[in-house]
C-alpha cells in the first residue's frame, strides 16, 4: 500500500486524502492482459491533482495527474497491488496483424513477387518470395506461388509482427460530451487516427478502450504532434452539421504556439498561397500555385529569446500556421520540419529555399531525417510506412548482419483512408538485440483484418515480460529501441478554442504557453474580419 504522504496531501481534506486512499486500493490490482496497452507515468517532485470521477463505485475513469504523471484506473473490478511507475509513456506490445488490399489495376497481370519488390521496398524480394512460399501473404486468404499473376479484385493478405512507436502517457481527457458530441483535448504525440506504425496508441483506441465511445466520426484533424481540441460527432448528422459549419468557415478556431525570436506586436496577417509540394512525405511550402489562406498572428508575451504567439487561421490548409510561421522568420521553437536548415541558409522565410528545387527538397528531407523521425507524422500525407532498408540500418546503433536485416514486422500493404497513411514517426533508437521468446506466426485462416482486430482491453499499468514475442523473422525483434525522450513527443503549437453558431469549446492551456494573459484580454475580443 502507498502512503498517502508520499503523494503531498497535506493541503487536502480528509474526505479527499480518503477518496484517493480508495482510488489507489482500486488500482492496485489490475490484471495484465494480451496485447493491452503498457502505461509508464513518470515520478515528478510534486503532485498536484486533477480528478475526472464519474460513478467511483462503477466505471471509475479516475487519474492522479501533476506535471507529467497520469495514474489511470480504467476499472475497479479487480483490487491488488500498486504498479511500477517509469518513465511516462504509453506502449503496446507487440502482436500479429494481418494488412489487405485489394489488387490496383496496374498490377493486373503481374507476377505477385515482381509487384512486391518494387512497389514495396522496404524488404528485397527475397524477403517476400519467403513470405508467398511461408503462406503469411496470400491472394483471396490462399497460399500461392511467386510466379502467381493477379488478377482484378484479388485480395491481398499480409500477415505482419507489428511493433508501435510509444506515445506520451498523459491523458486524452474529455472537455465535453452529450449525445451528439465528444470533445477532448488531446495531448501531444498521439495520433487521431491509426496510421502507419500507430493503431492502439491513437485517439480513436484510447476513447474506445479507455472511455467506451465507439463509432466516433472525425470533424476535424490535428497533427500528430499538435495538442489541443479535438472534435468527434456522435451521429452523422451532428457530424456533417459540423463539418459544414468548419468548411464554410463559421468557425472561429484559435490556436497557440512558442516561435523563435522576438514576435512583432502588431496583429500579422499572412495571406501566402500554400502548395503541397509532396503527398508522399507531407511537406508543404509557400507558393503562387498553392491554395489562397489566410492566418492571423497577435503576440501575446516575450521571453527574450522566444514569443508566444495567438494563431487565428481562416482556412484549414495542411500545415497552415507552421508554413506561414516558417515564411514569417518566426518558426515554431520544436518543429521538427519547418524549423530546419534543410529549407535552406534562411529556413525558408520569405520562401527562400536556397536555390533548391522541389525534387532537391524532397530528396534533402528523405536523406537527412528518415521516416522514423517525421517524415508523414501528421497523418495528411500519403507516404508509406515503409522504410527503405539504408534508413532502416543507419539507425541502428549496433549491428545486424546481412541474414538478420532480410524482414521487418511492418510490411504493410493495406487500403486506408485519408487518415491510414503514413504517421511513422519516432525517434526511438535500437540499442541492443531482443531476447524475447519466439512464438508461432497465427495462420492466415484466422482470417484477421482491421475489423476484427479491434479489441477494447484495459491498459497495462506495468510491463509484463511474459507478453513480449519475438518472431524469427520480423526485422524490428532483432534490436530493442531506446524510448523517445519528452522533447521528442511535444511541439509548441496548441488547438486551444473553437467557437461556431451558438456554441464554443476551450482546452486549457499547456504549460509552455504560460504568458500574462490579462495583458492581452483586448486581442481574444478582436474581429479578425
Amino acid at each position: 500500500m502507498l502512503e498517502i504522504s508520499t503523494y503531498n496531501t497535506k493541503q487536502l481534506s480528509t474526505t479527499v486524502k480518503l477518496l484517493i486512499t480508495l482510488i489507489v486500493d482500486a488500482i492496485l490490482t489490475l490484471k495484465l492482459k494480451k496485447g493491452s496497452h503498457i502505461h509508464t507515468p513518470v515520478l515528478p517532485e510534486q503532485y498536484t491533482f486533477a480528478r475526472k470521477i464519474s460513478n467511483v463505485w462503477g466505471k471509475t475513469r479516475d487519474f492522479v495527474q501533476r506535471s507529467n504523471l497520469t495514474l489511470f484506473c480504467t476499472s475497479n473490478k479487480q483490487l491488488s497491488k500498486l504498479p511500477l511507475l517509469v518513465p511516462g509513456l504509453r506502449k503496446v506490445y507487440p502482436y500479429y496483424f494481418t494488412f489487405t488490399t485489394f489488387t490496383k489495376g496496374r498490377w493486373v497481370g503481374e507476377k505477385i513477387l515482381d509487384v512486391f519488390a518494387r512497389e514495396f521496398r522496404a524488404h528485397p524480394a527475397e524477403e517476400y518470395e519467403r513470405c508467398i512460399q511461408a503462406g503469411t501473404l496470400t491472394v483471396n486468404y490462399k497460399k500461392v506461388a511467386t510466379d502467381y499473376r493477379l488478377k482484378h479484385n484479388d485480395l491481398l493478405a499480409n500477415i505482419v509482427h507489428r511493433h508501435e512507436v510509444p506515445v506520451t502517457s498523459q491523458p486524452v481527457t474529455i472537455v465535453h460530451m452529450d449525445e451528439d458530441i465528444v470533445v477532448v483535448n488531446k495531448p501531444a504525440s498521439i495520433p487521431v487516427h491509426p496510421c502507419g506504425r500507430y493503431r492502439h496508441n491513437t485517439v480513436v483506441f484510447i476513447l474506445a478502450k479507455e472511455f467506451n465511445l465507439k463509432n466516433l466520426r472525425t470533424i476535424h484533424r490535428l497533427d500528430r504532434l499538435t495538442s489541443g481540441l479535438l472534435m468527434f460527432g456522435r451521429s452523422p448528422k451532428k457530424a456533417r452539421e459540423m463539418e459544414h459549419q468548419i468548411r464554410n468557415r463559421l468557425v472561429l478556431k484559435e490556436y497557440v504556439c512558442k516561435v523563435e525570436g522576438e514576435f512583432p506586436d502588431e496583429l500579422i496577417e499572412c495571406s501566402e498561397p500554400i502548395e503541397v509540394i509532396s503527398y508522399k512525405i507531407g511537406v508543404c511550402k509557400v507558393s503562387p500555385n498553392g491554395k489562397t489562406c489566410t492566418t492571423f498572428f497577435n503576440k501575446l508575451g516575450y521571453d527574450g529569446k522566444n514569443s508566444v504567439i495567438l494563431c487565428r487561421p481562416k482556412t484549414g490548409r495542411m500545415h497552415q500556421i507552421r508554413v506561414h510561421l516558417q515564411y514569417l522568420g518566426f518558426p515554431i521553437v520544436n518543429d521538427p520540419l519547418y524549423n530546419h536548415s534543410v529549407f535552406g541558409p534562411l529556413k525558408g522565410k520569405g520562401g527562400d529555399l536556397g536555390g533548391k528545387t522541389d525534387e532537391e527538397l524532397i530528396q534533402d528531407l528523405i536523406h537527412i531525417h528518415n521516416a522514423e523521425n517525421w517524415l508523414g507524422m501528421d497523418g495528411d500525407s500519403d507516404l508509406s510506412m515503409f522504410n527503405t532498408r539504408k534508413d532502416l540500418d543507419e539507425n541502428l546503433v549496433g549491428h545486424v548482419s546481412p541474414k538478420e536485416n532480410t524482414s521487418k514486422n511492418e510490411s504493410e500493404v493495406t487500403s486506408t483512408s485519408a487518415c491510414e497513411i503514413s504517421c511513422d514517426t519516432s525517434k526511438s533508437i535500437p540499442c541492443e538485440l531482443s531476447t524475447n521468446k519466439s512464438v508461432i506466426v497465427p495462420s492466415i485462416s484466422h482470417r484477421q483484418t482491421v475489423a476484427t482486430q479491434t479489441g477494447h482491453e484495459s491498459p497495462d499499468m506495468m510491463f509484463n515480460p511474459e507478453k513480449m514475442t519475438n518472431d524469427e523473422h520480423c526485422y524490428e525483434c532483432k534490436v530493442r529501441y531506446r524510448d523517445p525522450k519528452p522533447q521528442d513527443l511535444i511541439m509548441y503549437l496548441h488547438a486551444w478554442t473553437y467557437k461556431g453558431p451558438g456554441w464554443s469549446y476551450k482546452t486549457p492551456l499547456p504549460q509552455w504557453a504560460d504568458v500574462d494573459w490579462s495583458l492581452h484580454h483586448k486581442l481574444l475580443n478582436q474581429d479578425y474580419s
